[in-house]
């Protein structure tokens, strides 16, 4: 616990905070089987670790936090684990939205809600709009979500709007991200090196972190960690440091 609290206490210090953490949440299954268990054990024991990386986002000033949580192609998994994760989401959400709406934290939906079975999806809609007037943490989960898709969603709505040119502002005007910022620091558990059609356009400049943690062991530690990482980068976005450094 100490090492923890020291961790934490540097990273509050330094005060970069990222305002956009995004995550992509893998290894549920590789840590069920590690332990002899089915699949969904390792979902079930993931819900802890993002209840408990909600809490620490909400209390350390960053104010998005994106999860890719299932994906399009997620979809294509076993019958049966694909409803096991129905069943868990509806009612994961229904079980946290009060503890939620406690901790001040909004709620919303990037993706294709409309492929989710009924129940699931009016209980995350229920749950957004229970949440939809709080001011602190916006958690943001990517449901039937594919970054291929959601740029060609962009597209056809700017073709069907009329639009016969577009700078790079517009275009992120016409993404479901349209209301936040682009993600800040990308963490990807699970060791993997690759963002999985994740975010493909808001993810031009931001700074990864890969965890070698399988998510249902990524806690409190670990995204200090991620972050005392982020906080080490210079971000330049294409200048060098001289210029950086002459900035005011």
């Amino acid at each position: 616990m100490e090492d923890i609290k020291q961790i934490k206490e540097q990273v509050i210090s330094r005060g970069n905070i990222p305002a956009h953490i995004a995550i992509i949440m893998d290894g549920n299954g590789r840590w069920a089987k590690q332990r002899g268990l089915l699949r969904v054990a390792g979902h079930r024991e993931g819900i802890n670790s993002v209840r408990e990386i909600v809490r620490i986002c909400g209390e350390i000033g960053v104010k998005y936090l994106t999860l890719y949580t299932f994906s399009t192609e997620n979809w294509r998994r076993p019958r049966a684990e694909v409803s096991a994760l129905m069943t868990l989401l509806m009612r994961t959400i229904r079980k946290e939205v009060a503890d939620l709406k406690k901790n001040n934290v909004k709620l919303s939906t990037i993706g294709n809600l409309a492929d989710f079975p009924p129940d699931a999806a009016k209980a995350m809609r229920e749950a957004m709009d229970t949440l939809k007037d709080c001011g602190g943490l916006n958690l943001c989960l990517a449901l039937s979500y594919s970054g291929r898709q959601e740029i060609l969603y962009a597209v056809n709505s700017l073709l069907k709007s009329g639009a016969s040119a577009v700078d790079e502002a517009g275009f992120s005007r016409a993404l479901y991200t349209r209301e936040m910022p682009d993600p800040d620091l990308l963490i990807r558990t699970s060791g993997e090196m690759r963002i999985s059609n994740f975010l493909l356009w808001q993810l031009a400049y931001t700074e990864i972190h890969v965890s070698p943690v399988y998510w249902p062991d990524f806690r409190e530690k670990q995204l200090y960690l991620a972050i005392a990482d982020y906080q080490k980068r210079e971000r330049r976005f294409g200048r060098v440091s001289e210029q950086l450094n002459r900035e005011p």
